[in-house]
C-alpha cells in the first residue's frame, strides 16, 4: 500500500475520504472553480520511495455516469491536426460501412464486428502514437488497424480472405496484425490481447533498462471493452504493469454493452477507471464521443508513458452505432438511447468544431470525404481482383518449430504435397 502515495488519482468527481474500511495514503483530487487541486493531507502509511509524479489530466464529464461537472473548454488545435483527425475518422467510418455492404453480399463470412461510433477513441489515441509504438486491439479491430497506417487494401483484402490481406487471407475480421506498423493483433477473446500488450511494455522496458538501447522509448497501446474488466487477466495485468512501471496505456472503450449485456448489469461498480487504483495506478474517464477530450488525455498518458512514470488506465465512454456484429439484429438497446448517442456523433462533433472555428471550409471538407470514398472503392475492387491463398499456406504460420507437425520425414513440408489437402474445402 506504500507505493500508493506516489499516483494522484484523478476521478470524474471527488472520492470521499470518510471511508472506515480503508484510508487512503494519496492525495486525491478535488475540483473548485473548474480548477484541478489536491488536498495536503499526510498519509497514514509510510511514503513510497517511488519518485515518479502524474501530472494532472483534464478530465471529460460523464453522459451516464453522476458527474456533470465542466471543467473547462476543449483545447485548440492546430489546422493541420484537425483535418488528420477528421480525414482519419471519416476513413474508420466509411470503410466500416462498406464492410457491411460487402458482409451482406457474401464477400466477408464468418463474424464482422463494426466499430461506427467509436472512432473518437481510435483516432484520438492511436494519432499521437510514433510508428514504432505498439498497439493490442479486440475483435473490433478494423479501425485500430487503418489509424495505426495498414492500408485500407490491406484490411479489406483481409477481410476477403485474401493472399493480399495484412495475414494473407489467415487472420480475417478479429485478428488484423501488421509487424510493419506495431499493430500486435486483434483478438477474438475477450482480455487476451491484454497480456500481450504488458508483454509488449515489458519488452520496451527491457531493451532499455537491461540491454541500454537508451533511444528506445516504446510506448504500447491496449484497446478492450468494458466486458473484459470483470476478467482475471485484466487484473493480473494491471498489477504487472503498476509493480515494474511499464510504459502501457490501458484503455477501456466502454460502448456500454457487452454482446446483449448492460454494462450496468454486469459489473458491481460500473465506473471501470477506479479499478486501477488499487494498484496504485492513476485512473481517468473520458468522453470517448468527443476527439478532441480524448486525445488531451491520451497525450498526457503517452507522454507519461514514454518519460518511464508507468501505466495509466483510460476509460472511454463511447457508443457502438450497430450491433454487436452484423449477425445480430440489435434489438435489446431502447431506441431512445440508440438515438441519444446518435446526436453526438463523433465525427459530426469534430465537423462542427473545425467549422466553428475556421479551421476548414464546408467543401474542403467535403473532398476529404470525396478522397476517402475513392481509397474505400480502390480497397474493394484491389480485395475482390486478389487471389485466395494458395494450398501450401494452409499450415505455415501455425508452429515456430522447422521440424515440426508440418514437416514430412522427408524433410519438407506435408502441405506442398498436392494431395495433402484432397477431399477438404477449398483453400
Amino acid at each position: 500500500m506504500a507505493a500508493f502515495s506516489a499516483f494522484r488519482l484523478l476521478p470524474p468527481h471527488p472520492i470521499p475520504l470518510q471511508s472506515t474500511l480503508f484510508k487512503p495514503s494519496i492525495p486525491f483530487l478535488s475540483y473548485s472553480s473548474h480548477h484541478l487541486s489536491f488536498s495536503s493531507s499526510k498519509p497514514s502509511i509510510s511514503s513510497s520511495t517511488f519518485s515518479s509524479r502524474l501530472h494532472p489530466i483534464q478530465v471529460a464529464p460523464s453522459d451516464l455516469l453522476a458527474d456533470k461537472t465542466d471543467l473547462g473548454p476543449v483545447p485548440e488545435i492546430s489546422r493541420e491536426v484537425a483535418l488528420e483527425l477528421y480525414e482519419d475518422m471519416v476513413l474508420g467510418r466509411s470503410f466500416e460501412d462498406m464492410c457491411a455492404q460487402m458482409y451482406y453480399r457474401g464477400k466477408m463470412f464468418g463474424f464482422v464486428h463494426l466499430y461506427n461510433g467509436q472512432e473518437a477513441v481510435s483516432t484520438g489515441f492511436i494519432k499521437l502514437l510514433k510508428k514504432a509504438d505498439t498497439v493490442v486491439s479486440t475483435y473490433r479491430d478494423h479501425v485500430h488497424a487503418l489509424s495505426k497506417g495498414v492500408s485500407a487494401r490491406a484490411v479489406m483484402a483481409e477481410l476477403f480472405g485474401k493472399a493480399t490481406g495484412c495475414c494473407r487471407g489467415q487472420g480475417g475480421s478479429m485478428h488484423m496484425f501488421s509487424a510493419e506498423h506495431g499493430l500486435l493483433g486483434g483478438f477474438a477473446f475477450i482480455g487476451e490481447g491484454i497480456p500481450v500488450a504488458t508483454g509488449a511494455a515489458f519488452t520496451a522496458k527491457y531493451r532499455r533498462e537491461v540491454l541500454k538501447e537508451s533511444d528506445c522509448d516504446l510506448v504500447t497501446v491496449a484497446f478492450f471493452g468494458d466486458g473484459t474488466c470483470n476478467n482475471g487477466q485484466f487484473f493480473e495485468c494491471l498489477n504487472m504493469a503498476a509493480l515494474w512501471k511499464l510504459p502501457i496505456v490501458f484503455v477501456v472503450e466502454n460502448n456500454l454493452w457487452a454482446i446483449g449485456m448492460s454494462h450496468f448489469r454486469a459489473t458491481s461498480d460500473p465506473e471501470i477507471w477506479k479499478k486501477g487504483q488499487p494498484f496504485g495506478m492513476p485512473g481517468v474517464h473520458v468522453d470517448g464521443m468527443d476527439v478532441l477530450k480524448v486525445r488531451e488525455v491520451a497525450k498526457e498518458a503517452i507522454e507519461r508513458a514514454r518519460r518511464g512514470e508507468g501505466p495509466s488506465l483510460v476509460e472511454c465512454e463511447t457508443y457502438r452505432f450497430r450491433g454487436h456484429s452484423l449477425a445480430d439484429p440489435d434489438e435489446l438497446r431502447r431506441p431512445d438511447e440508440k438515438a441519444h448517442y446518435a446526436a453526438r456523433d463523433p465525427i459530426l462533433g469534430l465537423k462542427k468544431y473545425i467549422l466553428e472555428h475556421n479551421l476548414a471550409t464546408e467543401s474542403e471538407l467535403k473532398t476529404i470525404e470525396a478522397k476517402i470514398d475513392d481509397v474505400i472503392e480502390d480497397a474493394v475492387e484491389f480485395a475482390d481482383a486478389s487471389p485466395v491463398p494458395p494450398r501450401s499456406q494452409l499450415l505455415e504460420n501455425v508452429f515456430a518449430d522447422p521440424k515440426g507437425f508440418g514437416i514430412g520425414p522427408d524433410g519438407k513440408y506435408r502441405c506442398e504435397d498436392p494431395g495433402f489437402t484432397q477431399g477438404t474445402a477449398q483453400v
